[in-house]
């Protein structure tokens, strides 16, 4: 058995508990590096990872090729991942259709699963659609469940590989003691 951490000391991120629990609070925004900037002022959440600008390579977006230009930053809080993205375009995408519905703002929940397509087809046994599906550059597989009727936001299934596993420590352990310094890095 081991010991609690002393006051102070950070523990290393380990998802392997964190695994089918909501790791990820995601948010569309119409202005990235303005939100980043608001996020980290308001709230001091960082430093931020972001990515783009880009067109998910292997994308469906309900069963079509996706050819949303996003960009995307995420920072930890605490042991909770904040996501914000940004559509550059107006294809269609998952994210538009919930901005064409109530505006810019909640948009999914994440949860990491090591046993992704089994968690996938649980999701579409309830009736919940396969709204948006990747690959990521990690290799972990993605799908996004429309479950907006039942709790008002999709739910993210992310395939909890090691490489995932690796980025999403890296964010964590950057957060943890975070100054200020650095608020936007590559990632």
């Amino acid at each position: 058995m081991t010991s609690p951490p002393q006051h102070g000391q950070p523990q290393a991120l380990t998802l392997e508990h964190k695994a089918g629990a909501v790791i990820q609070y995601a948010y569309t925004v119409q202005d990235l590096d303005l939100a980043m900037r608001h996020y980290t002022d308001v709230l001091h959440v960082g430093p931020w990872f972001k990515r783009g600008p880009f067109t998910p390579g292997q994308a469906l977006y309900r069963g079509e090729r996706n050819t949303a230009e996003l960009s995307l930053a995420r920072a930890f809080s605490g042991d909770s991942m904040i996501e914000l993205i940004q559509q550059h375009n107006d294809a269609p995408s998952v994210y538009r259709e919930v901005i064409d519905t109530r505006g810019y703002g909640f948009h999914h929940w994440a949860i990491p699963t090591r046993t992704f397509a089994e968690d996938v087809r649980r999701y579409q046994e309830q009736g919940f659609q396969v709204a948006f599906s990747d690959v990521l550059d990690t290799g972990a597989r993605i799908n996004y469940l429309d479950t907006m009727s039942v709790i008002g936001g999709m739910t993210e299934l992310v395939e909890l590989t090691p490489a995932q596993l690796d980025r999403y420590t890296l964010f964590y352990r950057s957060s943890i003691g975070w100054d200020g310094t650095d608020p936007v890095r590559a990632g």
